[in-house]
C-alpha cells in the first residue's frame, strides 16, 4: 500500500500534477532536505515543484531502489531533465517518505547541494 503511494507521488513529480500531490501529502506533512535543514510545509514546497517544472523539462526519476519501512519508503534515484539552456540535469538523491493513513506525512530528501544549485537558480531566475 505504501509503495503504491510512492508510485502515485513520483508519477505526479514527472507529470507536474500539483492537485494530485496536495491529495497525496498530508495536510500537514512536512518536506526536509538535508542542504538547508528546514522543514517545509505543503504549499511552500508545492510552490518548489511548480518552479521546478517551468525550469525543468523532460523531469524524470530513474529509480535505482525502492525499500518498503514500517511507516513508509525509502528511495535512491536520479532525477534527470534539461535546464531551458540545454544543460541537462542528473540530480542523485536518497528519500525517506513516511506514509501514514494514505497520505505522506513526511519526507527527507539527502541529495548534492552543489548539483542542486544550477536548478534553484534556474527555477529562481523564472519567478523575477
Amino acid at each position: 500500500m505504501n509503495e503504491e503511494l510512492v508510485v502515485r507521488f513520483f508519477a505526479a513529480l514527472e507529470d507536474g500534477d500539483i492537485a494530485a500531490l496536495r491529495e497525496i501529502y498530508a495536510p500537514d506533512a512536512v518536506i526536509w532536505h538535508n542542504d538547508d535543514l528546514i522543514e517545509q510545509p505543503v504549499d511552500e514546497n508545492l510552490k518548489v515543484l511548480q518552479g521546478l517544472h517551468r525550469a525543468v523539462s523532460g523531469l524524470h526519476y530513474e529509480i535505482i531502489r525502492r525499500v518498503p519501512a514500517p511507516d513508509g519508503v525509502l528511495q535512491q534515484h536520479v532525477l534527470r531533465g534539461r535546464l531551458r539552456g540545454g544543460a541537462e540535469v542528473e540530480l542523485h538523491s536518497a528519500m525517506y517518505l513516511q506514509v501514514r493513513d494514505g497520505h505522506i506525512t513526511r519526507i527527507e530528501e539527502y541529495l548534492d547541494s552543489g548539483k542542486r544549485a544550477a536548478i534553484k537558480a534556474a527555477r529562481e531566475a523564472l519567478s523575477v
